[in-house]
Formats: C-alpha cells, structure tokens, sequence
C-alpha cells in the first residue's frame, strides 16, 4: 500500500520519511486529485441553497490529503532532489495544474461562491475572518478566470499548464549549472588570503569529487569567503564569471529563451483576464495596489541611497588604490576590498566573529529568542523521521507546555538542494470541528559545513540569515486561525517578509549576543569590545546594499510591466533596465535574470520589492522594540496576536496599526540605513 495515501501512525502525524519511495508521489498525487475531485462535486451537487458553511468554508477545508502530498514532494524536489524527482515533477506538475483550473475555471462552484458573496444579509452575520475568507475566495475565482467565456478559458488552462513546466524547468537549469561548476586549485600559492577553515572546506569538498587539491563551487558557503578573501584577482574574476553567467552561456542548460516565453505567457495571462500587464494583476492583490506605487516607493529610495552609494564606492576606490590597486574596481573587487575596509575602519572581520558563532549555539540562540519573546520551548526530538540524516527535528511547546509546532531544520549544501535560504511547510496551521491542526515548519538552508577540524562555524551574514528564516518559521510556528488558506505565510506578499526581517535586527543586541555568542573553544562569550565593533560596523556601506536591492526590485518590476513584443534580447532588456542601478560597470555575458529564481521560479514576480517595503514595517516594529526593551512581553504578545498569530484573516495595514498604534513611517528605514544625516 502506498504509505502516502494511509493516514500518518508517526508522531505529530510526520511524514514518514523512512518508507517512502520516488515510485509512490505520482499515484499518490493522482489518487489524492480523485478524491479532491469527490469532495468539489459534493459542494457543487449540494441540493441546499448556498451558504458560506456548505460552499466557501468547504472549498478551503477540502484537498488535505493532496495538499501533505504535495508538500512532501516539492519540499523533496528543493531540497533532496534527484533527476527522477525532477522527472515526476516534470509529469505531475501539469496534472496539477490542470486541475487547479478545473477547479477555478468550474461555473457551478464559481456561481455558489458568487450568490454568497452578493447575498448582503448573509455577509452582515459573518466574522472578520470568514469575510475574509469569502473575500479572497471570489476574488481568487474571478482572478483565475470564472468570468471568462469558454474559449479563453481553454487558452487560460494552456497558458498555465506551459507556465508551471517552464518554472520547474528554470529551476533545473540554474541547479544544473551550480553543480556543474567547480574551481579547482592545485596549486597553494592560489589560495593566498583565504581562511584556513575556508581551505580546509575546499580540500574536503575535492575528496569528496575525487580530485586532486582544493574545490570552490558556486554554492554560498564556498563562492562568497573566496570571493571576500582570495588575494588572486584572476580566479576572483573567474568564479565571478562562472555565477554571474549562469543559464546565459547558449548552452543546454540556458535559461533566456525560457525568460522570455515565462514573461510573455504572464503578459498574456493578465490582459486575458483584463489586466495591463502581470504587474498590474500581482499588486491588485498586495499592500502596494499598484505599480506606480513601487515604483514610487523603490524611487525614491534610489533617489535617497544612490548618493550614498556612489559616495561608499568612491571611498572603497580609494582605498583600493591605497593598497596598489590600479583602474576601477570591478565586480569581483568589490567584496574583497570591502571586507578589507571593514577591519580597516572596524577592526572586525567574519575570521574574528565565526569563532564566537558556532552553528549549533546560534540555533540555541534563536530558540532562546523566541522563549523570552514569545514562551516558546524547542525539544530535539529523535522520534521524527527525517529525509536525510543531518537534519535536526524538534517539538514545539508553548509556556503551558501545550504543543504548538513540529520544526525541522536543514542546514548545510547538498548536490540535490537549491542555494539559497527558505522556510516551508510540510502541514499548515488550522481548527476543524474543534481541533487545532498544529503546523510542521521547515527552514531550509546551505551554511558552512563543519570540517575535520572545526564545527560548523558561521559567519555574521549566516547568523542573520538563520534569524531570518526562524522569523518565518515563527510565523508559520504561531499561527491560530481557522481556515487554512488564511494561516500563518498566507499573507500578502509584501507583508510576509516583516515577520522574518524584523528578527535579524536582534542579532546585534548585546543582550541576545551574550544568549549565544559563545567561543567554540574556550565557552567565553563574545567580548563587549567585539559587539561594539559589530554594532558600529551594522551600516557598514548600507546605501550599497540598498542599491543592490532596488537593482533587483526595478528589475523584476521592468520585467512585468513591459510589453514583451518590445523585448527581443534578455541581456540588452536587463542592462537598459537596470542602468540606474549599477554601480560597477556591467560585464559583457553576464545576467542576472537567467538564475533569477525568485521571480522565475519562486512567487516573487512583480514581489521583490517587499523586501524593501517590508523593511520599513521591521525598521518602524524594532523601534518600538527599542523603546521599551527588546524583550518586552507586552510588546512581543501584540507582535504575536497582530502579525504572527492571525495569518491573511484581515487586512495587513490594519493589523500592523493595531500592533503598532499607528501607521509605518519610512523615517524608520532611512535612519537606521544612516540615511538621514549629510553625505561628508
């Protein structure tokens, strides 16, 4: 019997790792539509009248089975994937599709969810929450087609179904060409100014391949210590090329022509469906509304950064020069030049800090956070299967000790998992006929490694990263609402991140330092002269890094707000779009939209300026914090009845006032980026 189709005997319910085969997703998916397809005929075959209970809060119970299904597949295909996954993925993901739409694109059920939603009487006795719910249900209906006739329907099913195998195919060719490239060094006198931790990492990544010497490859822990620290320019460049040219070189793997055809389907999709363009359709539905107002908003950033940033590069130009370096800097100077500046200036830098951040007390640091703020308790738990050996799983318990999560935490590079940081969920939060269904929460990450010699030992960006991403489990963790399509990360997009930003700013706290910063060796905590540094160092070349963002952000928006008949060159269409935004000069061959996977792959098209906007909301909800301690539980416990507790059950701005007293100010950002004083 397929185990995924027999109700889970583990504890918590947890996917049973252990006895699950690639054979069984695809017969599990099909049967879990079928049965899907049971529970929609019995909503449209319902002989009584049409009421909230009978139809919208049906709909949003129904597909269990095939949302855990589904869950545990594509959590498989990011993380521990295989070429037969990806060919299941290749298979099932049309047949997933194509039933999304058989249900979005279906009149009987769209005509009962439109009965309710214009019946006024009915409308008036419901709570916030099922407003909300019968809100977002219509209007998902209306913006998946109910209301187009049936030929544009047909084309509308096309158009999706090519949409979801052109994304999957994206995110095969990016994971190909990071595992494809591997930078190997023979020679010792090329691994001058690397750490030894960093050396010693590439030596064990070169057994492990079965050559001769160090291997660097394009996975984080390995491509950013050589790019901030190898003193060779040429190989610096080299691995330089080899990422910024990622699924752009013409060959088997390039993703341009896949770009292009993924924007022109999204163009398509929205005039369809009566929108201007994807943009348009993608903010109908945000904290933003409009285009205009992002790009507003990312605008006037730039107007306000950019100085700055032009001012940070010509400091680090330079300084560059003071230490005999001739000409511009170029892309793959610029880290290495600015870690040197930074213990110039800091007298810090990561080999100083990595000591004190070893990965398993960072963790314990984050979950002592979370217990001061919010009562949480994480026990390890060796009961939960896992899908690979060196994942950590813990139970989640709240101060009465009432379970409230299943956490799982994966740490390090794999060949089979994407770059990058993310959480995930493998059950989301919800209350059926009286029963809390607590969620299972995933962060999924690539840190470095331990080697023979060392634990695994972070580096501050890392730190913050883990902060992140624990601020996104949090909020998938602490979600208390009834319907699932409204739970925890169900929220507007850009609202989702302020969860997760907002957690990092904790990570330069003297007072959460010293919960964790710990040396790996000798137990001291961090000295108070090393966190000084690290707080004086937080705005180290911020207008750089806000420039950097709003590089992407423009981008993604120019992306999806331009006609595609005006784009005939993926390169010429990302250098004229970003040309504002570009500090060093552009390099012939590079590109950044071909393993752009939060727009192409992810859900972050005409989205990645909510970093951005999101960091306004966590500038302004630290604030607060800081005004009346950091570990304030009276502040923690509307941070977690407004933001984290109530998922998409109202309006996101509204929540935020009621969390906050008051609307967010920018003024938040500016100041903590620096940004308001003069430039000298």
């Amino acid at each position: 019997m397929n185990p995924l189709l027999l109700e889970f005997s583990t504890l918590h319910k947890t996917p049973p790792f252990s006895l699950l085969k690639n054979e069984h997703y695809k017969p599990a998916i099909e049967k879990a539509i079928e049965e899907s397809r049971n529970e929609i005929n019995l909503i449209i075959n319902n002989q009584d009248s049409p009421t909230f209970k009978n139809t919208v809060e049906a709909l949003d119970f129904s597909g269990n089975l095939l949302n855990t299904i589904t869950s545990i597949f594509f959590n498989q295909t990011s993380s521990e994937t295989s070429e037969e996954l990806q060919q299941i993925a290749t298979e099932v993901s049309p047949i997933l599709t194509e039933f999304s739409n058989d249900i979005a694109l279906n009149q009987h059920l769209f005509e009962r969810i439109k009965t309710i939603y214009n019946n006024k009487e009915e409308r008036q006795n419901l709570t916030t929450e099922q407003f909300m719910l019968l809100d977002k249900t219509y209007k998902g209906f209306v913006r998946n087609g109910a209301n187009l006739n049936e030929n544009d329907k047909d084309i509308l099913r096309k158009i999706d179904v090519e949409l979801s195998q052109l994304s999957l195919q994206f995110g095969n060719n990016v994971l190909a060409e990071t595992n494809k490239y591997e930078l190997n060094i023979t020679n010792k006198q090329d691994l001058v100014g690397l750490p030894d931790g960093v050396v010693e990492a590439a030596s064990i990544t070169a057994k492990q391949k079965n050559k001769e010497g160090w291997v660097f490859t394009l996975a984080y822990p390995s491509y950013i210590p050589f790019m901030t620290y190898s003193e060779k320019r040429e190989l610096r460049e080299k691995l330089y090329l080899a990422n910024a040219t990622k699924s752009c070189k013409g060959d088997e793997f390039d993703n341009q022509n896949i770009v292009k055809r993924i924007v022109e389907l999204r163009f398509q999709r929205a005039n369809l469906l009566g929108y201007k363009n994807h943009a348009h359709f993608v903010l109908e539905e945000q904290m933003a509304n409009h285009p205009n107002t992002v790009f507003s908003f990312l605008n006037e950033l730039l107007d306000k950064a950019k100085p700055y940033a032009l001012k940070e590069l010509e400091k680090l130009t330079d300084f560059a020069h003071s230490l005999g370096f001739e000409g511009k800097l170029q892309a793959w100077d610029t880290a290495f030049y600015r870690e040197k500046l930074k213990q110039k200036l800091f007298d810090l830098d990561d080999e100083k800090l990595k000591p004190y951040f070893e990965l398993k007390n960072v963790v314990s640091g984050a979950f002592a956070v979370a217990n001061k703020l919010f009562g949480l308790t994480f026990k390890e738990s060796s009961q939960i299967e896992k899908y690979h050996s060196e994942i950590f799983t813990y139970e989640v318990f709240d101060r009465n000790n009432n379970f409230i999560a299943v956490f799982y935490a994966d740490f390090h590079p794999r060949p089979g998992k994407k770059n990058g940081a993310w959480m995930t969920t493998y059950n989301c939060q919800f209350i059926k006929n009286g029963i809390n269904n607590r969620p299972h929460v995933a962060n999924v990450c690539n840190f470095t490694r331990a080697t023979e010699t060392k634990p695994s030992l972070l580096n501050f960006g890392e730190v913050t990263t883990l902060f992140h991403e624990f601020g996104h489990a949090l909020h998938g963790m602490l979600a208390n609402t009834i319907y699932p399509s409204l739970s925890g990360t169900n929220v507007f997009r850009d609202f989702v991140e302020l969860p997760s930003q907002v957690m990092e700013n904790w990570c330069y706290e003297e007072e959460t330092l010293k919960l964790f910063a710990k040396h790996y060796q000798t137990g001291e905590i961090i000295p108070f002269e090393l966190i000084e540094k690290i707080k004086a160092s937080a705005n180290f070349m911020e207008a750089t890094n806000i420039v950097r963002q709003l590089n992407f952000g423009i981008l993604d928006m120019k992306w999806h707000t331009t006609n595609p008949e005006n784009i005939t060159s993926v390169f010429d269409f990302e250098k004229q779009s970003t040309q504002d935004t570009q500090l060093t000069p552009i390099i012939d061959g590079t590109c950044v939209s071909t393993s752009f996977s939060h727009i192409f792959q992810g859900g972050y098209s005409a989205g990645y300026y909510s970093y951005k906007w999101a960091e306004v909301l966590d500038a302004d909800t630290f604030y607060f914090f800081k005004e009346n301690g950091i570990f304030n539980t009276e502040i923690a416990n509307k941070f977690k009845e407004y933001i984290l507790s109530k998922g998409g059950t109202e309006h996101p701005m509204e929540l935020y006032v009621k969390f906050r007293g008051k609307k967010p100010e920018n003024d938040a950002l500016l100041k903590r980026a620096g940004l308001l004083v003069n430039i000298n």
